[in-house]
Parts: C-alpha cells; sequence; structure tokens
C-alpha cells in the first residue's frame, strides 16, 4: 500500500495562484472600504494586491514568486514599519480575511480553516509588532514563514538565537 503525500494549504485551496488573487481581491475591496482599515489601505498601488497574493501564495506552500521578485521576509515586513496598526485594525483585518475567503469559497473543512485563521492571526500580530515605532526589519536573510498544517516554528531573530 502506497502512502499518500499530504497536500501543501496551497494544494489544498486548489494549486493556483489565481486562488489567492481572487482572496486577496476579495479581501482588499472590503478592506478600502472599511472606516478602520481605510486609512492603511487608501493608498496602496494596485500591484500591492498582487504582491500580497503571491506572499500568501508562497507561505502556504505554492510557487516562491514573492522571494524571486521581492526579496522575501524582510522586505515585507520594511513594508510594516512605521504604520502604527492598532489592534483594532489587527482584530478587523482578521475578520475581513474569514468573510473574504467565504466570500470565495475557500475550503471550509475545520482543519484547513483552522491553518488558515492560524496564520492569518500569526501574520496580523507580525505585522502589528513590526508597525510600532522604533522596530527594525529582521535580517534580509531571515527565512519566509512556510505554513502548514501543523505546528509553526518560531521566528527567532538572528540577535536573540
Amino acid at each position: 500500500m502506497g502512502q499518500q503525500s499530504i497536500p501543501t494549504l496551497y494544494e489544498w485551496m486548489g494549486g493556483d495562484t489565481e486562488t489567492f488573487k481572487a482572496l486577496i481581491e476579495n479581501f482588499y475591496d472590503r478592506a478600502v472600504k472599511d472606516p478602520l482599515l481605510e486609512p492603511l489601505f487608501n493608498h496602496m498601488p494596485l500591484e500591492h494586491r498582487h504582491r500580497v497574493a503571491v506572499w500568501f501564495a508562497e507561505v502556504f506552500g505554492g510557487p516562491k514568486v514573492y522571494s524571486a521578485e521581492h526579496g522575501g521576509h524582510a522586505h515585507m515586513v520594511e513594508k510594516h514599519l512605521n504604520l502604527a496598526i492598532t489592534e483594532k485594525q489587527q482584530g478587523r483585518w482578521v475578520q475581513l480575511m474569514q468573510e473574504a475567503a467565504d466570500a470565495i469559497s475557500l475550503p471550509k473543512d475545520p482543519e484547513f480553516r483552522s491553518a488558515f485563521v492560524a496564520y492569518v492571526e500569526w501574520g496580523t500580530r507580525m505585522a502589528l509588532m513590526y508597525s510600532q515605532p522604533g522596530m527594525q526589519p529582521p535580517s534580509v536573510s531571515s527565512p519566509m514563514p512556510q505554513w502548514g498544517w501543523g505546528e509553526m516554528k518560531p521566528y527567532i531573530p538572528e540577535e536573540n538565537a
């Protein structure tokens, strides 16, 4: 009897970056109309949506487009420096992303949704942390997050390792 391989979250979502583009388009269409998030998103160029879609796809196990085109984890963190994101904004981001996931009919099984929401919560908490005054981005050699079905290993900055 052959052993089945466990699909990545990217594969579970359909194995197509177009799914991530639809997710991010739906989310951003909501965010720019939301009174709490609009100040963070009203100035974003349209290509920003593409970058976030390929970020999500890569983190969930898809093609390494974000790293190749934009430089990886440190580049994403740098985009959040000094934004002073609030806890309420972080919470709304999570809420609207879940609404977008429902709107585009992402899988609803508890295992997938648990992993999806866990990443969204973790990622937005990282953005919240790095957006505060005085924070510095991680080293350009810091690894891209790789999210899966199980436990996430913590990222320990080089200065703390």
